[in-house]
């Protein structure tokens, strides 16, 4: 009788946190905006809850602090952004399908995501002063590194090629790449982000030597 009690209460706990953490990441999506908007150092819980339906109060029983939402709203929004690549890698068969189909994506999400990926930076920015932010920091990171492996390995796969950088090396050229056209976009600089785009497809090839 103890044991099935034991077990009984095991699982009511065990549901009482998958609703908790439900909870948060309801509440952290539905923050998402107001904190691509503002940004960090411009954004309060107490903002937060007057551009939503949820109370100061409640955000305030969910989340220790506004690190604390910022940091698992970003986390929440880059779940989805790590395979936004999967499908162009899957589908490709020819190397000059996956280059042309994973330059088009790069792009697209940089012209109609800009405000998230611009708060995705802005919270790395502020994981180099704020040790606090480092650790989910670089667990993303990792994740969009991988991202981007999958698609320069199967790029070489295509192309007989023979991979020129290391995952880190590759990951940093296109990440170096994407958040110069995403402050171009946001600052209307249309040519650069043209030229950039031009240009991506070249990198490609930088990093994949033909054999």
């Amino acid at each position: 009788m103890t044991e099935v009690a034991e077990t009984k209460r095991d699982r009511i706990a065990r549901r009482q946190v998958d609703k908790f953490d439900a909870r948060r990441t309801e509440l952290a999506v539905a923050a998402l905006h107001t904190l691509a908007e503002l940004g960090y150092a411009r954004t309060s819980l107490r903002e937060i809850a007057q551009n939503s339906e949820f109370s100061h109060g409640v955000l305030h029983y969910y989340f220790a602090d506004k690190r604390d939402l910022v940091t698992e709203a970003v986390r929440q929004y880059e779940a989805v952004c790590v395979t936004r690549y999967d499908d162009v890698v899957a589908r490709a068969t020819t190397a000059g399908q996956l280059r042309d189909e994973f330059t088009e994506m790069f792009f697209t999400t940089l012209r109609e995501d800009a405000q998230l990926h611009r708060l995705w930076y802005d919270l790395r920015n502020q994981s180099l002063f704020d040790e606090s932010f480092r650790k989910d920091v670089l667990e993303i990171e990792e994740r969009r590194e991988m991202m981007i492996w999958r698609v320069i390995s199967r790029y070489a796969e295509l192309c007989g090629g023979k991979l020129t950088a290391s995952r880190a090396t590759a990951y940093a050229a296109l990440d170096g790449i994407f958040q110069r056209a995403l402050l171009a976009h946001l600052s209307t600089v249309d040519d650069s982000v043209r030229a950039l785009r031009e240009e991506l497809p070249q990198v490609l090839d930088l990093l994949v030597a033909q054999r």
